[in-house]
């Protein structure tokens, strides 16, 4: 069965990324309707697809012909295509990069539950081949983790480029998102505790930093389990580009029972036990985003409902939004 889709926002990954998933799963997606910001982006899209480059996300989501909307790019909607097609009652699959702000989780969690959709979140961290593997690993060789160390950098949003794009520009806020998820899902547990720090320099455009530490502890007392460091900041002028690439970090560094694992994104895994070194690369494996958009047409067709992405999107921005609080009070907080 063909699920018949209306596009909402051409992203930055529409070229790379879900436009060839699209291709290549043309016997299981349809896409009938394109909607952008960018008019002209709106119809080259629909040309190539044979479908209807449409002025407005509500027409698109009220459309006879579209039993899903794909939000794949951020841009000045926000949250309200997800509304409307809660209101149409569309299936809805929400692309990597999308911010939804704390003012608006609830209602969107509420409109999701209420209208009975299924809802997908495209989480590429803990999708990726590396990830799903390091899973595997924990499971059979590494033992459980004890503790995680996550880091990601960004440049400087440049005081010229602020204005028309600056929705474009991805903020501390949502990686830190993403980085909260990815832990979550590798400990396999919630955590109990956050410690927030944060840093910003006086003025636009100047860098700017945040890391947590959370407690995954099962009882009472804190320091008997998990933890994890998470931090991310824009300290490197967009124009240092060799500065930027030098000496990456492992997008994730784990310390287990057993052994230690890097993982770098999106499909190499190199870890350490008794028996040395070993280094694994999944460039074979299947795209993230084919494996997603798969899931989510199984999702949608089988009529089981799947809403569980967004119940793991506002916890993590819960979690985010409360380390920002220990950091103004001064103190480790429960989450």
């Amino acid at each position: 069965m063909k699920l018949r889709v209306g596009v909402v926002g051409l992203g930055e990954a529409w070229e790379h990324r879900h436009r060839p998933a699209l291709r290549t799963l043309a016997d299981r997606f349809e896409v009938r309707a394109v909607c952008d910001q960018v008019k002209h982006r709106a119809q080259w899209a629909a040309a190539e697809f044979g479908a209807k480059a449409m002025d407005g996300f509500r027409a698109l989501a009220e459309l006879r012909d579209v039993d899903a909307v794909l939000l794949l790019g951020p841009q000045w909607y926000g949250p309200l295509p997800i509304l409307a097609a809660c209101s149409a009652g569309k299936a809805v699959y929400v692309g990597h990069g999308f911010a939804l702000e704390p003012e608006w989780g609830e209602t969107v969690r509420r409109r999701v539950e209420e209208s009975g959709i299924a809802f997908m979140a495209e989480f590429l961290r803990r999708q990726s081949p590396a990830s799903l593997r390091l899973k595997e690993l924990i499971a059979t060789r590494l033992g459980p983790p004890r503790l995680l160390f996550c880091h990601h950098r960004l440049p400087i949003i440049e005081l010229r480029e602020q204005a028309p794009s600056c929705r474009a520009q991805r903020s501390l806020r949502q990686e830190l998102v993403e980085l909260v998820d990815w832990c979550r899902y590798v400990v396999g547990e919630e955590p109990r505790w956050v410690t927030g720090i944060r840093y910003a320099a006086s003025g636009q455009g100047g860098p700017e930093y945040q890391m947590m530490s959370l407690d995954f502890s099962p009882g009472a007392e804190p320091g008997t389990g998990a933890v994890a460091q998470i931090s991310c900041g824009r300290y490197f002028p967009a124009g240092w580009r060799e500065a930027i690439s030098y000496r990456p970090l492992a997008s994730l560094q784990v310390c287990c029972e057993r052994g230690i694992a890097f993982v770098d994104l999106p499909s190499t895994v190199i870890w350490f036990d008794d028996a040395g070194r070993h280094q694994e690369s999944l460039d074979s494996e299947r795209p993230t985003t084919e494996r997603l958009l798969t899931q989510f047409h199984r999702a949608v067709t089988s009529l089981v409902r799947k809403s569980r992405d967004l119940d793991d999107a506002c916890r993590a921005m819960a979690i985010v939004d409360r380390a920002t609080q220990s950091f103004l009070q001064g103190v480790r907080l429960t989450v």
